[in-house]
């Protein structure tokens, strides 16, 4: 394999400016078909983005000789389905987060996987920004010592009704098409830089509620993690306050100092040692995913390691699983 001809199954919102135009941007990649269950939006899309080939079944698409790859953009309930028939079809997959419906699921991906010899990443993609690679360089530099805690705030305000009633935001507090509610959705990107940042949990714990009763998924998760390095993260979520209170924090302390910065909001580090204060900002990216793209076709034409496993995506299944039991 010299070149990475992509197929998208299920090109909506996510992969219109966020995933789908860095498939032709990065080096020995191109985007050659894409697939979604309204014909009509499909043919849209592939008119839109200068795709060849545009489809309504999913089949089709990763049976398309033309087709050596395949990225599954599609709501978490059918990244199992579309992931093993994209394996068995003998083609890599990059699969959106989370990495499935729930965990069990996520485990039977993998285990297809390494049935099939086939390769799997995960769309864990802030990994692979420059704002988040900078923080992990400062950690492992030691520039605020050993880190001791990490604290996480997350809180938007609840979604109106007029707002639930566009499927767009309705599948993702639809436990059943989401797996759970907005934390399944939005946490997978924080956790998994705390696992790319800190590495392996010890323990892991939490509890979920649905506070504010406005749909059937819990609006509410607090989650603790003690990492086998000694460093302690709390972490809580909520999706049901007003709007002034709307907070997107994290910090990182420790014995010399601390790091705070946002994950969806804000392209500066702020980093303070002792009484000294110092800034990092970052460029807004065009396409957010085209440097973990970049990575991943590296990774599938045999260049370099998975930037972001199954056995990752597992991982955080793993823990959100922990933390949102009852």
């Amino acid at each position: 394999m010299e070149k990475i001809n992509w197929g998208i199954i299920g090109c909506g919102d996510v992969t219109e400016l966020k995933s789908g135009p860095a498939f032709n941007k990065v080096k020995n990649s191109a985007l050659v078909a894409v697939m979604r269950r309204d014909a009509a939006k499909a043919k849209d899309y592939a008119h839109r983005h200068n795709v060849p080939k545009w489809y309504d079944d999913a089949a089709a698409l990763i049976n398309d000789p033309g087709v050596n790859a395949i990225y599954i953009a599609t709501p978490p309930s059918t990244h199992e389905i579309f992931t093993i028939a994209a394996l068995v079809a003998g083609k890599p997959v990059y699969v959106e987060k989370p990495m499935a419906v729930n965990y069990d699921a996520a485990i039977n991906m993998v285990k297809m996987a390494v049935e099939k010899n086939g390769k799997l990443a995960v769309a864990h993609y802030r990994r692979e920004q420059p704002l988040f690679k900078k923080i992990k360089q400062l950690i492992s530099d030691k520039v605020i010592g050993d880190v001791r805690l990490v604290r996480l705030d997350y809180y938007k305000k609840a979604l109106t009704k007029e707002a639930l009633l566009d499927n767009k935001n309705a599948w993702r507090v639809d436990p059943s098409i989401a797996g759970g509610g907005l934390f399944h959705d939005l946490a997978p990107h924080q956790l998994d830089l705390m696992y790319y940042f800190f590495g392996e949990a010890k323990t892991v714990s939490g509890v979920a509620t649905n506070q504010a009763g406005l749909y059937k998924a819990d609006d509410t998760v607090a989650g603790n993690i003690l990492f086998k390095s000694g460093v302690i993260f709390s972490g809580l979520w909520s999706f049901g306050i007003i709007g002034i209170a709307e907070r997107d924090c994290c910090e990182i302390t420790g014995t010399n100092g601390k790091i705070s910065f946002s994950f969806f909001e804000g392209l500066t580090i702020t980093v303070t040692v002792n009484a000294t204060t110092e800034q990092f900002t970052f460029d807004k990216l065009q396409h957010v995913q085209q440097p973990m793209i970049e990575k991943v076709v590296s990774y599938f034409l045999g260049e370099r390691y998975n930037p972001c496993s199954g056995n990752d995506g597992i991982t955080i299944m793993k823990w959100m699983k922990e933390m949102s039991a009852k």
